[in-house]
């Protein structure tokens, strides 16, 4: 009997293969359960997430780990190579590639958190399915608890690693809280959904999105929850604002500080962040002269996305510690077999 682990990931398959193995919630819920009918397998886990689909398992048998490679393509009815596609861990190095994985140690973002969340679900729907036993239900918390562990002592979370995540750090810098604040995005692009999301998730409670094309700005608006203002009027709404995010292809400046001066005695000269994520820049540099006026360009944010990141690979020495520090407390036969 032994542990294994077999998954693929952003870091060693394209997107195409990883849509082919990726599981809906409805479909993981299938999956963990024909696993167990699988021969060899006596546990199992089943991951799958935008970026990774890994399946855990505890298996008898010398062949164990290639035969559960050959079941997982055949449910998929893949037949391209698997050649630097796979990757396969047994015994400790599973153990440990699951807490690096619970701790965001092996995401795409360095440090994310949701991982967490999402390693306690599949660990659950397995749990309550019947497919975990002594082994993985031990594993699984010890996991868990290097996951908190690691979030507690290291600064491996700290720090946005993206333009969007920057925004909102020098947002809450300027504010202390996002909640309750109103935020413009214009340009309806992957970077304005991403920033205007990033702000969402901190507390901001009113999105409005202009685009030349309102077609664009009313679909951005629904998906975020927002509501969309024609390209004309969008300087009408300056008044109120907290958080301006400019992100269109225009060739020129689009925010100029006329918009601003008009509206500044409205505002009370409140405080205005203005993120300008566009190349070229739609907002005027000299907005950014404006007494009360935060602005911020592209330059900036991935400099300070950048910052972060280095020191957040910094810290993965010490969560290495940690996790070799973890399972050596573990004292499962199918860890160290």
């Amino acid at each position: 009997m032994k542990l294994v682990c077999l998954g693929l990931n952003h870091e060693t398959a394209p997107v195409e293969v990883r849509e082919r193995f990726a599981l809906s919630d409805v479909a993981l819920d299938r999956e963990t359960e024909t696993l167990m009918t699988a021969a060899e397998v006596e546990e199992g886990v089943v991951l799958s997430t935008c970026n990774r689909t890994e399946y855990y398992a505890v298996v008898n048998g010398e062949s164990g780990i290639e035969e559960l490679e050959d079941w997982i393509c055949k449910q998929r009815d893949y037949h391209g190579s698997r050649e630097g596609v796979f990757y396969h861990y047994q015994a400790r190095e599973a153990a440990e590639h699951l807490c690096r994985v619970a701790s965001g140690m092996n995401s795409m973002v360095l440090g994310e958190t949701e991982i967490f969340g999402q390693v306690k679900k599949a660990y659950k729907r397995s749990l309550e399915g019947g497919a975990t036993k002594l082994v993985l239900n031990k594993l699984f918390q010890r996991a868990f608890g290097v996951g908190k562990k690691v979030r507690t002592h290291t600064a491996i979370q700290e720090g946005a690693t993206s333009v969007a995540g920057a925004s909102v750090e020098l947002a809450e810098k300027v504010f202390g809280c996002l909640q309750g604040s109103s935020v413009l995005v214009i340009g309806a692009g992957d970077m304005s959904r991403k920033t205007a999301r990033a702000l969402q998730s901190r507390g901001a409670s009113s999105v409005i999105v202009t685009n030349r094309s309102y077609d664009k700005a009313v679909d951005l608006a629904e998906e975020i929850g927002g509501r969309a203002v024609h390209f004309e009027s969008w300087e009408e709404e300056l008044a109120h604002l907290d958080v301006v995010i400019a992100a269109t292809g225009a060739p020129h400046f689009v925010v100029k500080p006329q918009h601003v001066e008009a509206v500044r005695r409205k505002r009370k000269f409140r405080p205005l962040i203005m993120v300008d994520i566009a190349v070229p820049r739609d907002i005027d540099p000299e907005v950014g002269e404006i007494e009360e006026v935060y602005l911020y360009d592209i330059d900036t944010l991935q400099e300070l996305a950048g910052q972060a990141r280095k020191r957040r690979e910094e810290q993965l020495l010490l969560c290495e510690d940690i996790i070799r520090e973890e399972i050596d407390k573990v004292t499962l036969p199918a860890v160290n077999d």
